[in-house]
């Protein structure tokens, strides 16, 4: 049996482009117990226009001073961060990811040789950036936020033509807003991707605390990943929207326990529970005083505590068959 679920502490951008921020929140995330840490990447001029707006929620977090491009090119590492970021990810013991977001930043992480690209759900439908993250051969997370399931497909062909299985692919569910509203999240929606696509499903959480990824395991993600970041008080896009470490911790543990609880399937007696069945179930025991001989009746005997005896279920069994020596009342009776 593995339950095992993939967590990512999703740093993103929240070290607001200093890199002893992301070396602090490497640590915070190998000591919540996060499987990988997870950065962002980009050449920010190479992602946005000059003329692309804020998300309404950027706005509301960051102001309109600045726009889109000009936030972005402030909160970002430059390319040559990733190497050494990587590296203290090995030192302490906890994966490294990072999600590009353009064609050079491929290749700039390429050669850490991460076990995954993730694919966020911006670039779902962005072609030239599918087809080369499929020719790195590398197994691939892609979040589905703001997809209908006929884009989630094209990007899928895209991949598996470029090279990759379905088995290298695990979809995530997402709502993209920051935060999202609890009665958008729909996860049910995982049960309909893992069907349609018959790839690993997991979840990306949006939400405002640790309730819903919990839940999603319940549901059989087999991958989470949730925003963090060291004070939600900072500056930048994303940092309300995310945990602080020691929600981070509560939430890898509450996981951790959801994979044991889910279990195998098969329902058995356990061997914690074994013991109480004496306990909690019961037998046929005396009613009253019964001298040997005595015919066993509905009037003379009865069904109590504990379970060592003759079970109740063969109660049909013992009416009218006779006591085959003096049964004290509350005795454990004997055919």
């Amino acid at each position: 049996m593995n339950n095992h679920v993939i967590i990512i502490a999703e740093a993103g951008v929240n070290h607001n482009g200093n890199y002893d921020m992301a070396v602090e929140m490497i640590h915070q995330a190998h000591e919540a117990g996060a499987d990988y840490v997870k950065f962002q990447t980009a050449v920010p001029e190479l992602v946005i226009s000059s003329i692309a707006p804020k998300a309404e929620y950027q706005k509301e977090t960051t102001g309109n001073e600045q726009s889109q491009l000009e936030m972005c090119k402030a909160i970002h590492l430059p390319l040559s961060a990733y190497a050494p970021l990587k590296q203290e990810c090995d030192r302490v013991g906890i994966g490294f990811m990072s999600t590009p977001f353009d064609l050079v930043s491929i290749d700039t992480l390429e050669p850490l040789g991460m076990d995954y690209y993730k694919i966020p759900s911006g670039e779902i439908t962005n072609l030239p950036y599918l087809r080369k993250i499929a020719s790195k051969g590398r197994k691939v997370i892609m979040s589905t936020g703001m997809c209908e399931l006929d884009e989630i497909a094209a990007a899928i062909d895209i991949l598996t033509t470029g090279g990759l299985r379905l088995s290298d692919i695990t979809l995530l569910h997402c709502n993209t807003q920051y935060p999202t509203p609890f009665t958008d999240v729909n996860l049910l929606a995982m049960n309909q991707l893992a069907s349609r696509f018959g790839t690993q499903v997991g979840y990306s959480d949006h939400t405002v605390g640790i309730e819903v990824p919990i839940a999603a395991v319940a549901l059989g993600a087999k991958v989470i990943e949730k925003h963090f970041t060291l004070d939600r008080t900072l500056p930048g896009p994303d940092h309300k929207a995310s945990l602080v470490p020691s929600e981070l911790a509560q939430m890898v543990a509450a996981i951790r326990h959801i994979e044991q609880a889910i279990g195998d399937g098969n329902k058995h007696v356990t061997a914690s529970e074994q013991p109480n069945k004496v306990v909690a179930r019961k037998s046929i025991v005396a009613a009253v005083d019964i001298k040997q001989g005595d015919l066993l009746t509905e009037q003379n005997i009865t069904v109590k505590r504990p379970g060592n005896g003759i079970s109740p279920m063969l109660w049909d069994s013992v009416i009218g068959t006779r006591a085959k020596r003096d049964f004290p009342r509350d005795s454990l009776i004997e055919i």
